[in-house]
């Protein structure tokens, strides 16, 4: 029996920091804000970086908690005996308060008191130094202090003892290990070689310094701690097993894997390895769908690596011989019976989760035919070669939605290469299509390090919730990507004050315009952005006249666009009610973006909405507008903002203290944009179109007030003008175009038997044209100017001059022609084959085609041809009945 099962690590972990006065701060998404450059929570202290960088955390300066984390830059290796693409971690943090010699201490007693190694048996490391930072002498002291012997503490470099993300802090760190008893591998066997004597147990990372985005460190004013062990493989290792994937989180998966494929773990490598994968990969995405953000598989960012993940899994299932219906099954354990204890919101979203996950396994398992086929003939052609180009990967995954890690497998299996580098650049070709025409607004942003130049005691105040009209000191300008100090008539330029009543786009809604102007000149706000350090950046052109730092300014908002903005932005917010009230709570906003002239609103969904769905919410937000609801806002703190049930966007960025808007007690939402003061002054609301631009993605675009009266009067108009053409009143119209449709339907039909009786009599006796093969009479004929609706029909009249044969018919019709071959059942049974018969004669006229056993068709560009290719048709149906 394990001496350790992961709930009772979990719990010994939060319990011995609890008794030396931390708190347990909770976990938080596994999907990253992006605040460190990374897509997921790698380590458990990336959600703090703000606070270790010196902000106060509101439950004090000693924090533990144990975090998912998901990593996938090693995925390659996942399918050994270790690795894991999700796993927890367990960690401690002081912010400021204790430092190394409590540090060392603690990790000592938790190693020996709790878990019960010996000191003989542990070892540890200590950063060497190099030309960045000095050696840790102190680590070491107190390393020894605490129990470690003198000799079994070594001094590595930083690629071992260094610990940070591509910025933010980081610091030497000293890691610990157990030492077993083997012999050494040689004279410099010490932690890091990889001959087995040494296995990490714990890591403790001295945060010292702040990496800056160009590369170098300076000196954290606050000191922190950071200590993170892995859980998983601390409770392998503590159960005894050299094997990650044999610990109580794994087990039942294994056991039901074992017993869907009739396979024993462990006993091939390969199916082994497979397991593997396929047990990290269904519980990773069960993980990322189930999580708060509700990460859904898509083509880019965090939702590609989500897509990859449940696609190796079904192709390593595959290889165990597992259905879809199996990889559920998986999935449903760790929901309901590994993780129902520890991560009870995967219980809440259990029906969301499996259904996305089948969805998604559904779509691959057609993308992997299709992608397939075209794999193989690219295999082919490149087989001599040796390697696959990167534009016939590019071509594979652009088309067929083929992932390149895909590719580069399925390639690898046959002894093949992949061109990566020239994938890559065959999709930066096409990200360059997308990149041209920036908006000035975009150019402005671009380089942030201009706005370092600027005093970092100039911000911006926003007063524009109470007013949009104010006066306030130029503070700073930016013009042709440099700060200047005057500008004049016809410049480009941001001008920054102490205080604006213009909002930034910010939360999907768009900026302010408007005007700034001094005694002096004029100055058109064509758009309003947030710029580095905390200031307001307004973005347009000198009209007349000039401007300079100092001066006193008059800013105005234009109100108009303003209040347009702030009724498709409160309508948004109705319009997210609504959605979750009539398509359920698993609704959630993915994007959202508000303008004067209309609301467009992304949403987690996994199929079109229906007709009567769309008039549904269309009509609460109308009521809900009529209801004339209060909208009010509330500053409090976030936590009490997620205790009233205020909603939140994920992955934005909140302080401490938020905005909460209400309108009425139908909606609450977490929100940083301006709105209207009644419901009732949005006046109307319209949605326009409703359509899917993810997997799992909707978008809904609408408008609302004046916009709204604006959109019926252009579709009178287009009924008016409808009517006018269908000679009758709007209110007939309706009727008339019934009537229409039933006339031309009726002429068609007319048409289509003229034609068909046209062409039996272009055709003539065709009866001197039957021939006998090999037991099938043939019947190959030609005719002019009959397309392939009109060939089939005749095809089928001709079928019953041979009830036992083949039937080919070609046409020449505006220079190109048209082939056709049908088959009777009983020519079938003697071999014949329609869609192999075409094949065979249309390169004969200059086409191709194919089709089934009993009718193919083809089309082609060489009338000259169509003698020969009837010719060749007795040839190859000869070949086909030998």
């Amino acid at each position: 029996m394990d001496k350790f099962t992961s709930n009772g690590l979990r719990n010994t972990w939060i319990k011995f920091y609890e008794d030396r006065g931390h708190v347990n701060c909770g976990a938080v998404s596994l999907v990253s804000d992006g605040s460190t450059g990374v897509l997921f929570n790698v380590a458990g202290m990336q959600p703090l970086m703000p606070y270790l960088l010196g902000e106060k955390h509101p439950k004090g300066t000693r924090l533990c908690n144990v975090q998912g984390c998901v990593r996938t830059n090693d995925i390659d290796s996942v399918g050994d005996a270790s690795h894991v693409t999700f796993f927890e971690m367990m960690g401690s943090w002081s912010l400021g308060d204790y430092f190394k010699k409590e540090r060392c201490q603690w990790s000592f007693e938790l190693l020996t008191d709790v878990f019960g190694f010996d000191r003989d048996h542990l070892a540890a490391t200590v950063f060497a130094g190099d030309e960045n930072a000095p050696r840790d002498d102190e680590g070491a002291k107190y390393r020894e202090e605490s129990g470690f012997k003198k000799e079994n503490i070594y001094y590595l470099p930083a690629e071992d003892n260094w610990w940070g993300l591509e910025f933010g802090p980081c610091g030497p760190d000293s890691e610990m290990f157990y030492v077993k008893d083997v012999p050494n591998c040689g004279p410099d066997c010490k932690p890091g070689c990889h001959c087995g004597k040494y296995t990490e147990v714990g890591n403790d990372v001295f945060m010292q310094y702040e990496k800056h985005h160009d590369g170098h460190l300076t000196p954290l004013a606050q000191k922190n701690v950071d200590t993170g062990w892995g859980l998983e493989r601390i409770l392998a290792f503590l159960n005894g097993y050299s094997d990650v994937y044999k610990v109580d989180l794994f087990a039942e998966t294994m056991a039901y894997i074992e017993t869907a494929s009739n396979k024993k773990y462990g006993e091939d490598e390969k199916i082994t390895k497979s397991m593997r994968i396929l047990a990290d990969h269904v519980r990773t995405s069960v993980m990322l769908i189930g999580d708060e953000a509700k990460l859904l598989p898509s083509n880019a960012g965090a939702g590609y690596v989500l897509r990859r993940l449940i696609r190796r899994a079904v192709r390593h299932g595959r290889t165990l011989g597992l259905k879809t219906s199996d990889l559920i099954n998986i999935a449903d354990i760790y929901i309901t019976k590994v993780y129902s204890e520890s991560y009870p919101l995967l219980v809440k979203n259990h029906d969301f989760i499996l259904s996305e996950l089948e969805k998604e396994i559904n779509r691959f398992e057609s993308t992997l035919e299709n992608g397939m086929k075209e794999f193989k003939k690219i295999l082919e052609e490149n087989k001599s070669k040796g390697s696959i180009d990167g534009k016939s990967a590019f071509y594979l995954y652009d088309t067929f939605g083929f992932p390149i890690e895909l590719t580069v497998e399925l390639a690898e299996e046959e002894g093949l290469k992949v061109d990566e580098e020239g994938f890559k650049a065959a999709m930066e070709e096409q990200k360059d299509l997308a990149r041209a025409n920036q908006k000035f607004s975009q150019a402005s942003t671009a380089d942030a390090g201009v706005y370092n130049e600027i005093d970092a005691n100039i911000t911006t105040e926003f007063i524009g919730y109470l007013s949009l009209e104010t006066s306030s000191e130029i503070k700073a300008i930016v013009s042709d990507g440099k700060v200047v100090s005057s500008i004049g008539e016809g410049d480009k330029a941001v001008i920054i004050t102490a205080v604006t009543p213009f909002y930034a786009t910010m939360g999907g809604q768009q900026g302010d315009i408007g005007t700034i102007s001094t005694a002096n000149g004029q100055f058109k706000v064509t758009d309003t952005v947030k710029v580095p350090g905390n200031r307001v950046g307004h973005v347009g052109e000198v009209i007349s006249g000039s401007f300079n730092v100092s001066e006193n300014a008059k800013l105005s908002v234009d109100e108009e666009t303003r209040m347009a903005t702030c009724r498709n932005h409160s309508a948004t917010h109705l319009l997210q009610a609504a959605l979750q009230e009539v398509l359920g709570e698993s609704v959630h906003q993915q994007g959202s973006f508000q303008d004067a002239d209309r609301t467009r609103f992304d949403f987690s969904f996994s199929q079109a909405m229906t007709a009567e769905e769309i008039k549904k919410v269309e009509a609460i937000v109308n009521e809900k507008i009529a209801e004339d609801l209060l909208v009010s806002t509330k500053v409090m703190s976030i936590d009490e903002a997620k205790e009233s049930g205020a909603m939140a966007l994920f992955g934005e960025k909140y302080g401490e203290e938020v905005r909460v808007v209400s309108m009425g007690s139908f909606s609450k939402e977490l929100c940083g944009g301006t709105h209207v003061s009644k419901t009732g002054d949005i006046g109307s609301f319209k949605i326009l179109s409703e359509n899917g631009v993810a997997a799992g993605v909707r978008r809904i675009e609408a408008i609302t007030g004046a916009n709204v009266l604006a959109h019926y009067a252009v579709v009178e108009n287009m009924l008016n003008d409808a009517a006018k053409a269908a000679k009758c009143s709007p209110a007939e119209l309706a009727e008339k175009i019934q009537k229409m449709q039933a006339e031309i339907k009726a002429l068609n039909s007319e048409v289509e038997s003229l034609k068909s009786q046209a062409a039996k009599d272009a055709l003539g006796n065709v009866e001197d044209d039957i021939k006998e093969v090999a037991g099938v009479k043939l019947l190959a004929t030609k005719v002019s100017g009959v397309d392939m609706n009109g060939l089939r029909d005749l095809g089928d009249q001709l079928k019953t001059k041979v009830p036992e044969g083949v039937v080919v018919i070609a046409s020449d019709a505006d220079g190109k022609v048209n082939l056709i071959a049908m088959a009777t059942d009983a020519a079938m049974g003697k071999g014949a084959h329609a869609g192999n018969l075409i094949k065979g004669i249309a390169s004969l006229v200059g086409g191709g085609g194919g089709g089934r056993p009993n009718m193919a068709q083809a089309g082609g560009k060489n009338p000259a041809g169509i003698d020969t290719c009837l010719l060749e048709a007795e040839k190859v149906l000869a070949s086909q009945l030998a």
